[in-house]
């Protein structure tokens, strides 16, 4: 737990807001933990790599509701929004191709697609980066955006061999026109899990503010060990902010504090936990088709009660438990995050802390277990 409090800017900001009695500011931070407001574009053909990369980024696959269509519907110049079923407050938007037959200004694309509004671009090809493109990549850092990334989008056709020499070819492209320590991504549109798209996940989590990078980290789809690990560690984050409101600090008179420090928080923490996790019926249900297995299988790997319904019900229960067996929560940790002046309040800070870190922690196995049984990894 320390390591988290530690490797989690956002924590210290909290600790200091508590320690100044700006309850409001923790407020604030529970919501941005909770919203996941996030804009990723890609650029590029719309083709069926692109499409169904959009597509496995938001947990889809083509013929779901919502789904980008392929061959694309759109004009060549029009932009379309398209939002994450699970997390409505994470978009993506699949921008026009970069032309490629006239000289390109690269503040005109720019001021057409609003390129500065996203947190992230993808610049996506199939074959190798036109040099508009890398024009235009070059006009965004110098404009200090550096949450822009070179994709090359694995075909049926590709083999890891002419996915390797198209990514050399695409590396001398990008050095022949000035880009200094040039990176390409390879990806599989369709399984994201091979290849570079881990690597760029992490990538971007460096790049990305801090709470940009977390609604990244929850919105995407599970489909590595090191994502499960990555969520639970952002909604320890969740819970502790979530149980700072709780305890002797809804008793303080700030508008709105009392409202939201009761069980319907946690409801709150712990549905997002299950959708970020992808153990709902539907995410389960629609992993299994993509990878073959039988549904049910992958179900019954749910041991916690709350990864198949999180109830108002079952986490009141937890937190009642919590409550009277607050011994198995270390005082050390309460003295740690707890300032001076509010410790004897802290009974229901610590109950709520010893509940939902319970709670995250069983959910994060299952869906551990999903992820090693449906990828095998």
């Amino acid at each position: 737990m320390a390591e988290v409090f530690r490797g989690l800017n956002i924590l210290e900001t909290l600790k200091e807001s508590i320690e100044s009695n700006t309850f409001s500011d923790v407020k604030d931070a529970v919501e941005d933990l909770l919203i996941s407001r996030l804009n990723l574009a890609v650029v590029g053909d719309r083709g069926d790599e692109k499409a169904c990369f959009m597509n496995s980024l938001r947990g889809l696959c083509s013929g779901d509701e919502g789904a980008a269509p392929s061959p694309s519907p759109l004009a060549p110049e029009e932009v379309a929004g398209y939002p994450n079923p699970k997390h409505p407050d994470f978009r993506l938007w699949d921008l026009p191709p970069v032309p490629t037959t006239s000289s390109l200004e690269p503040e005109g694309y720019m001021n057409r697609v609003k390129f500065l509004r996203y947190n992230a671009v993808f610049m996506a090809f199939t074959q190798s980066p036109q040099p508009n493109s890398v024009e235009l990549f070059l006009e965004a850092r110098s404009l200090q955006r550096h949450t822009v990334y070179f994709i090359l989008l694995a075909s049926a056709t590709d083999t890891e061999k002419s996915l390797e020499e198209k990514r050399k070819a695409s590396l001398e492209v990008l050095t022949s026109q000035g880009v200094t320590q040039p990176k390409i991504y390879l990806v599989s549109p369709s399984t994201l899990e091979k290849f570079d798209f881990p690597v760029l996940v992490g990538d971007m989590y460096r790049d990305l503010p801090e709470v940009r990078a977390h609604a990244l980290v929850l919105a995407l789809p599970t489909f590595t060990s090191t994502q499960v690990t990555q969520k639970k560690e952002v909604f320890k984050a969740v819970v502790w902010a979530a149980a700072s409101l709780s305890g002797g600090m809804s008793t303080i008179p700030v508008p709105m504090v009392a409202s939201m420090v009761d069980s319907s928080v946690a409801v709150r923490v712990l549905t997002k936990a299950q959708l970020s996790l992808c153990l709902d019926d539907e995410s389960v249900e629609r992993l299994a088709r993509q990878r073959g297995i039988e549904p049910t299988r992958l179900k019954g790997l749910r041991t916690c009660v709350l990864s198949v319904e999180v109830s108002k019900g079952e986490v009141k229960k937890r937190l009642a438990v919590a409550e009277k067996d607050l011994a198995t929560v270390s005082s050390k940790l309460v003295e740690l995050v707890m300032p001076r002046h509010i410790r004897s309040v802290s009974r229901s800070f610590a109950a709520m802390l010893q509940a939902l870190n319970s709670a995250i922690d069983e959910m994060a196995a299952d869906a551990e277990k999903i992820v090693v049984t449906a990828l095998g990894k």
